[in-house]
């Protein structure tokens, strides 16, 4: 009945603190892409970036020469 507690280490209040700061900054991440999509500015990178790649069927049929 009086046990005490015993305080957070130092080890432990640094890892609060890292854990914090990433949970911040993913949340930043999170914040920029929702507005991006919002934007409309996500959907022409993503156009972008796919007419610079060579994926799907097309790409495939050239790896594959039977």
């Amino acid at each position: 009945m009086g046990e005490k507690t015993n305080p957070p280490k130092k080890g432990e209040a640094a890892r609060k603190e890292r854990l914090a700061e990433a949970l911040r900054s993913n949340l930043q991440k999170r914040k920029a892409q929702t507005r991006s999509r919002r934007a409309g500015d996500a959907d022409k990178q993503s156009a972008r970036d796919a007419d610079q790649r060579s994926e799907g069927l097309p790409a495939a049929g050239k790896m594959h020469k039977d």
